[in-house]
């Protein structure tokens, strides 16, 4: 238990601390208006690097590794704080306003969407969710909804993004660098697979499961539990569904939806085959230009960040300084370049925030390659 007298103590020492940190950034940002952009970014890396440093010789290794964060944390908010007032007249801040006064105020109910794979798919099912009244156009691959948007051939397209107990599909975020779009919602669907097979076919008759990566990745315990099935993996679960009833074998079998098994005439042999009954994909919605909805409390965004000690702990400090949740960081290699990598980031934030705006402008000015990708609701 603090006593009354330390805790007099400690509080006299932050104020203090707040007094000094106010008076440090409001001196560095004068400081760095009498110099140009580039001057003043030299001049503040090479100080920092030097104090950082400096910063040892005590022998507490604890302490001194305490104090680096510290430092390294305040430099990185001084930097946010000299940029915020330039950012809100940026021309990022002017195109999301300019969607926020254009789109219209309820999202759509029909539209011409792309889905990958064929009917019976978990996008399609996401897609009627998402839409009620859907004109869904099929795409052998994911790439082929990406095109279809970005040509204009389909105003929206229905990806997966995510698995709650598999991780990110990493073809969808692998594309998202070749392909210009922007997300307009978002929505969790939670998957029940079951193990499909024609009419009267019993579990002991199969000897080998048709589906897709990601189902096979959810159901690995079921199929590690059953070795001696092989597995082949297909570009859809509908797909696997589909050659099951188009195929004369009978001793095949797919991992897809039991809205597959109606659609395609077959039968349940097993239920639930994936490893955890809490099991939710995550679909977003793309279209070419940025349709900003009412309600949009969560935005993506992508990002590039200099290959230098602690770049992501510093862009990780802006989100925490503004108390935005991060939800996702995921980051994938960028072709070319040896250990660089794009990174996607999820946060939870208003596009009505003033501060939120300012950093995303404030990112977009980095000279680092950015991308804002969308703010959106998710279901």
């Amino acid at each position: 238990m603090v006593t009354p007298d330390t805790q007099n103590r400690l509080n006299e020492l932050d104020r203090k601390l707040s007094e000094l940190c106010k008076e440090r950034i409001t001196l560095a940002c004068e400081e760095d208006k009498t110099q140009s952009s580039s001057a003043a970014a030299m001049a503040s890396r090479k100080y920092e690097r030097q104090f950082i440093n400096s910063i040892s010789g005590s022998g507490d290794i604890s302490m001194e590794t305490l104090q680096k964060t510290f430092f390294r944390t305040l430099f990185g908010l001084s930097h946010t704080y000299s940029q915020t007032s330039s950012s809100s007249s940026s021309t990022l801040a002017s195109k999301i306003n300019e969607a926020i006064e254009k789109t219209p105020k309820i999202f759509p109910d029909a539209a011409i969407v792309a889905c990958q794979g064929v009917e019976g798919a978990y996008s399609q099912i996401a897609c009627d969710k998402l839409f009620s009244n859907a004109d869904i156009m099929y795409f052998r691959t994911f790439d082929g909804v990406f095109q279809a948007v970005e040509a204009g051939l389909c105003r929206y397209g229905v990806l997966p993004i995510e698995n709650s107990s598999y991780g990110s599909v990493t073809q969808v975020y692998d594309l998202m660098k070749t392909h210009k779009f922007h997300i307009v919602r978002a929505m969790k669907l939670q998957i029940s697979h079951r193990l499909l097979g024609k009419p009267g076919v019993k579990f002991e008759d199969i000897k080998e499961v048709y589906s897709h990566s990601q189902a096979i990745g959810q159901c690995s315990r079921f199929l590690k539990d059953n070795q001696n099935i092989k597995v082949n993996i297909v570009a859809n679960t509908a797909v696997a569904a589909q050659m099951v009833a188009d195929s004369d074998r009978t001793d095949i079998a797919a991992i897809s939806s039991p809205d597959c098994a109606l659609l395609y005439g077959l039968d349940i042999i097993r239920n639930d085959v994936q490893n955890s009954d809490h099991n939710y994909t995550r679909f977003i919605v793309i279209c070419k230009d940025l349709e900003i909805y009412p309600g949009a409390d969560k935005a993506s965004i992508m990002l590039s960040l200099g290959h230098t000690p602690g770049s992501l702990s510093d862009m990780l400090s802006r989100f925490s300084a503004l108390g935005l949740n991060l939800t996702k960081l995921e980051s994938r290699p960028i072709e070319g370049r040896d250990f660089e990598f794009m990174f996607y980031l999820d946060v939870e934030a208003s596009v009505y925030s003033e501060e939120f705006i300012n950093l995303m402008c404030q990112l977009d000015s980095d000279p680092q390659a950015f991308t804002f990708l969308g703010s959106y609701k998710e279901n």
